[in-house]
């Protein structure tokens, strides 16, 4: 089975998509819708046998295709899902995949009334640093755990093309938020009792380039996400992903997106007894709680490594088509995740905690 897709919004996802629809034995893209000329003259180059469209109404007029990848700026994407629904075509959204959860209850209507399947493409499921982060907490490797700081930073301040604009739908929380949110609801399976937020604009005038997340499960898990654009330092990869989790027999930390870091556990635990204790300064570093550790106190271990790659999003796309597995990215997870944004909005907004589930 040889599946027709078009990819509408030939932007940098956009190429993505394309070159990742002729990778599969499964699939072909066959059209490309944008309003940019430059970009349809690029697509005919690269690509001659692929039809080219500035205007998706003709797109599905004109061609016979199964499915639609909708790639163009967050604020159309209410408009071509619907358009694609109408026109009977399977569809893959790029995240976020409304800008609110109404537009999106909008969406699904119209997709159940139509009949097609419709995912999200939240690939950053698959993302090693992720992975290997999901089977640490799986497994219990660092045992009950109780905070786990998912962070990225960068130096630029600004943001590229179309995210600069509101109206556009930019801004780091609906360009990058939408990812770190979905990764952490995916990993902790537990009822979401509040949020909280802060959301800034540093840099950037109109859109927000910073955000402070703390989201509190009912499993007395803290999740704290942190992103900016602005935060700079000299540290060897600190322009990267970075993540931290935190248990009660052991820690662990993992830098990069492909990722290094240690699982640290102790030998032993101070122990809670009344009395004089030894007061030389070799007992405790600056203060008796806080300092550095003995020789040996420390052991380390590796990081679980999970063999994984965002593609296999489309390997569990094209198998859930054929009816052989579930679609990983399920819409009533998507929805959470927009409902969680819209809770970090309000709390930005109110300066104070949002109560969820």
């Amino acid at each position: 089975m040889n599946l027709k897709y078009a990819v509408i919004g030939y932007g940098f996802i956009g190429r993505r998509h394309v070159k990742t629809l002729k990778s599969f034995a499964e699939s072909d893209c066959v059209a490309v819708c944008d309003i940019n000329p430059l970009r349809l003259k690029e697509v005919k180059e690269l690509y001659p046998e692929i039809a080219v469209y500035d205007n998706a109404d003709q797109l599905f007029d004109k061609t016979d295709v199964d499915g639609v990848i909708i790639a163009a700026n967050n604020n159309q994407h209410k408009d071509l899902v619907i358009k694609a629904a109408r026109a009977g075509k399977h569809i893959i959204c790029e995240k976020p995949v409304a800008m609110s959860v109404r537009d999106l209850d909008e969406m699904v209507a119209e997709v159940e009334k139509a009949g097609v399947t419709f995912t999200v493409h939240q690939q950053r499921r698959f993302d090693k640093d992720f992975r290997s982060v999901k089977e640490c907490y799986d497994q219990k490797m660092v045992g009950d755990i109780y905070i786990i700081k998912s962070s990225l930073y960068g130096f630029n301040g600004n943001m590229h093309d179309w995210h600069v604009f509101k109206e556009e739908g930019g801004g780091m929380l609906y360009d990058w938020g939408v990812h770190l949110i979905d990764q952490i609801l995916y990993m902790v399976n537990s009822r979401l009792i509040s949020v909280y937020a802060d959301i800034r604009n540093v840099i950037n005038k109109e859109v927000d380039d910073y955000f402070k997340i703390i989201l509190r499960f009912e499993n007395r898990v803290t999740a704290e996400i942190e992103l900016g654009t602005y935060i700079l330092s000299d540290r060897p990869n600190w322009f990267e992903r970075h993540w931290y989790v935190g248990g009660n027999k052991g820690s662990m930390y993992a830098d990069k997106f492909d990722p290094s870091g240690k699982i640290v556990r102790t030998t032993r635990l101070l122990e809670n007894v009344p009395g004089d204790q030894e007061k030389s300064t070799a007992s405790y570093g600056p203060t008796r709680s806080f300092g550095i550790p003995e020789p040996g106190l420390l052991i380390v271990e590796d990081i679980p490594q999970v063999d994984c790659e965002q593609m296999d999003y489309f390997t569990n796309y094209f198998k859930a088509i054929k009816g052989e597995e579930e679609f990983l990215v399920k819409i009533p997870e998507v929805r959470r995740v927009l409902s969680v944004m819209e809770a970090c909005w309000k709390s930005a907004r109110t300066m104070k905690s949002v109560d969820f589930e």
